[in-house]
């Protein structure tokens, strides 16, 4: 490990020399992508450093412990525990910073919500959903947009698409994936009694056109007159757009737009996120039994968390969390169980030597 460090140090000397250079910028492309690699590099780099002067620190603490003189050597000895120990603390550090990187945690997302099983309480419950996600979304200065929705009579969603914009919103969303079971007593129960219904969430991230190989002869488009549940704000007109990737079967759809051609261009980068997911999907396939334990296997029949709302609480399955704030919870307030899942996810990985 330290002998990687070395050779990305001195990686990331080479790349500050480059991007001292005024002709540097002349080559958009490189200048962009040694900045994002110098970025990525910047935090293990000087946490490497740390350690480097902190094995100095140690080094000349242990002289001084035959220095003859019972003060110093007594001082030096606190030191070298001191030193010991943080030592320890910042290659635990490393290890973690050293983790292969997800290539998507940097980009934009897709979230799709589905009403699975209850009716129209699971599509009011895929609502909630859709609600908390945006809130959170908003709360970290994410931008959202509906891609598409085909609602309810009473305000659910059958479906509903999000994009959401930002540095690093993959990351933060991308253990949503899978089925969200509420338990609840709907507007709807005269009796009173708990009923138990379902949503499937999908998040899949936006994908630059050079990911993906996408033939235009592949794909079959209709303009289509955008649905909803009703009213005076319902687009009359044929923008909406539904595209087939007929390979594959893949069907996307997109109305929020009342400009076809906007429509077009956000119904495409839909599908290239959804054939992006399905090579992902190919290749987990592939990958051994021991990952399919872990948070991150995106299993959209899994069913992940528990929304209960007579006893205010939220589940998360996969780590066994339960918090208590079901109300804030669902109001966007979900860093502490996205938090709770990276690090569950991060442990399992050293755990599996997955250090580079």
């Amino acid at each position: 490990m330290l002998e990687k460090l070395k050779e990305a140090e001195e990686r990331f000397i080479e790349i500050e020399t480059a991007l001292s250079d005024p002709n540097l910028y002349s080559d958009r492309e490189l200048f962009t992508r040694l900045t994002k690699e110098h970025k990525a590099l910047s935090p293990i780099i000087e946490k490497y450093r740390e350690y480097k002067k902190c094995e100095e620190d140690l080094t000349e603490a242990r002289e001084l412990l035959n220095s003859g003189d019972p003060e110093i050597s007594e001082l030096a000895r606190e030191e070298v525990n001191e030193k010991e120990e943080k030592l320890e603390a910042i290659l635990e550090e490393l290890k973690i910073l050293l983790l292969p990187r997800d290539p998507n945690d940097d980009k934009n997302v897709i979230i799709e919500i589905r009403a699975g099983a209850g009716g129209e309480e699971a599509a009011l419950f895929a609502a909630v959903l859709a609600r908390m996600y945006t809130m959170y979304s908003e709360s970290h200065n994410f931008k959202v947009e509906i891609v598409n929705a085909n609602e309810t009579e009473l305000g659910g969603y059958r479906e509903v698409t999000l994009m959401v914009s930002g540095e690093g919103a993959y990351s933060r969303f991308k253990f949503e994936s899978g089925v969200h079971r509420v338990q609840r007593v709907p507007e709807t129960e005269s009796q009173g009694r708990i009923h138990t219904s379902t949503a499937t969430v999908a998040v899949l991230p936006e994908v630059e056109d050079v990911e993906v190989e996408l033939n235009p002869a592949d794909l079959e488009i209709e303009t289509i007159k955008a649905s909803g549940a009703g009213g005076q704000y319902v687009n009359k007109t044929e923008s909406a757009i539904r595209m087939i990737h007929k390979p594959t079967g893949i069907v996307v759809e997109c109305q929020d737009e009342r400009s076809q051609h906007k429509n077009r261009e956000k119904a495409m980068k839909l599908m290239r996120a959804k054939l992006y997911d399905m090579k992902l999907r190919e290749q987990m396939e592939k990958i051994a039994a021991d990952r399919r334990s872990q948070v991150g296997t995106g299993d959209r029949s899994e069913r992940i968390r528990t929304y209960n709302y007579p006893q205010g609480r939220v589940t998360d399955h996969r780590i066994g969390l339960t918090l208590h704030s079901l109300d804030t919870f669902l109001d966007g307030d979900i860093d502490d169980m996205i938090d709770a899942l990276i690090t569950a996810d991060t442990a399992e990985r050293l755990k599996n030597g997955s250090v580079i």
